[in-house]
């Protein structure tokens, strides 16, 4: 009688422990489904961080980044580029654009204004002579030229006079000798003070002018007033510089790659810009000194009156030349011992952004702000845009990305 109580509680409550099992069971079931795509989530989140660091050579810049950064876009071009000989030398000119200024007679120096560096023009006076014997030259000058107008007078009476048979022939010769030798007194006297800077007739005068025979610039004052000169002293240098040259060194086992015609690339010493300038040889030295190394001369292909003789100047000489593909030198970028440069990816971005890809390449020459490049096997071939400014600033950008992971 006891066990049917017992058996009616169980059954009273069977339907509602079933529904409570049921429902456990559900839970558990709905724990371990939403486990995995509570690990899902987590991992779907950061998705790009794992694909950056399965492509650590990629970067995306917003449209401020690329605008603060100076990002330009531009393509590969075949470029002529050369091998070159890397030389020094400095400037020179021609012995006909130097010139020495002397007082062919000697004297005394009266006056002069004349300051190392000035440009002077040609026939310009540099200097005033006094010489005693320019008095002399003048007096001798001016009897010669009397006499020789009395031996004109005569050879021209003789003449007369043997024409119409009164004089025999030997005083016409005579009178012809003498004046014609009188001529010649009077010419070489007359040449005598045009190079000594006297005039020919009228009054009579003790200093002379030196004049310039060149038009330049004044390298250098040998004298002051008072000075006491020879023929044989320098008074003053003048130089031309409309014509300089570019006179290099190269050493001894480097000749045998020059030849005449080859482009020469240079920069001046005292030139903070490094502005480039370019010449092409013209004459080779055909003897070697004692270090061992040979002159070479060029010719500037544009010329400049502001530049001085004796500037020394780096140069590169061209002993080769190719066309080959080129970037701005500055596209490439250098990070460790590899170049790298930035191509415009693919991959999809936001809007406004911009994806960009690192690759590797190959270094060449460099040469008037472009620098020879070689992409790798996978990269030849494709139509790439290239980061031709700004390269630095997504260099630095991926860099700081790898860090901070």
């Amino acid at each position: 009688m006891a066990v049917l109580p017992v058996v009616n509680i169980i059954m009273r409550y069977l339907p509602s422990t079933f529904l409570l099992l049921s429902l456990l069971v559900g839970c558990g079931d709905k724990a371990t489904t939403s486990k995995p795509e509570a690990q899902a989530a987590p991992a779907g989140a950061p998705a790009n961080e794992d694909a950056e660091k399965a492509l650590p050579d990629r970067v995306v810049l917003t449209a401020a980044e690329q605008q603060m950064g100076g990002v330009r876009l531009g393509s590969i071009t075949e470029r002529p580029m050369s091998g070159g000989l890397k030389v020094n030398g400095v400037l020179d000119v021609p012995p006909e654009n130097l010139v020495s200024v002397s007082a062919p007679l000697g004297g005394f120096v009266a006056h002069t204004e004349l300051l190392q560096g000035m440009r002077v023009r040609k026939g310009q006076v540099l200097a005033t002579i006094r010489n005693p014997e320019f008095v002399q030259l003048q007096q001798d000058y001016l009897e010669t030229s009397s006499q020789l107008r009395f031996a004109k007078a005569e050879y021209e009476r003789q003449g007369e006079l043997f024409r119409q048979e009164v004089a025999p022939q030997k005083n016409f010769q005579r009178a012809r000798a003498e004046y014609e030798a009188m001529q010649v007194k009077a010419n070489a006297q007359g040449a005598r003070l045009r190079l000594a800077g006297l005039p020919l007739g009228g009054a009579i005068v003790s200093t002379a002018s030196v004049r310039a025979p060149k038009a330049g610039f004044v390298k250098a004052v040998n004298v002051s007033v008072g000075q006491s000169i020879t023929p044989t002293d320098v008074l003053f240098e003048i130089v031309d510089p409309d014509h300089l040259h570019v006179e290099l060194t190269v050493f001894e086992k480097d000749v045998p790659q020059l030849k005449e015609g080859q482009l020469v690339r240079f920069t001046l010493g005292n030139d903070s810009i490094g502005r480039e300038r370019t010449a092409h040889i013209y004459l080779i030295g055909k003897t070697i000194s004692d270090e061992r190394t040979v002159r070479v001369h060029a010719h500037q292909d544009r010329e400049d009156e502001h530049l001085l003789p004796g500037t020394f100047v780096r140069a590169v000489i061209e002993t080769n030349r190719v066309t080959v593909p080129t970037l701005p030198a500055a596209a490439v970028v250098q990070f460790g011992a590899q170049a790298y440069v930035f191509v415009a990816a693919d991959t999809a971005a936001q809007a406004g952004n911009a994806a960009y890809r690192m690759v590797p390449v190959t270094q060449g020459v460099s040469e008037d702000g472009y620098t020879e490049v070689h992409l790798p096997t996978s990269a030849q071939g494709q139509s790439l845009r290239f980061v031709t400014q700004g390269a630095y600033s997504l260099l630095g950008k991926l860099k700081n990305a790898e860090a901070e992971d």
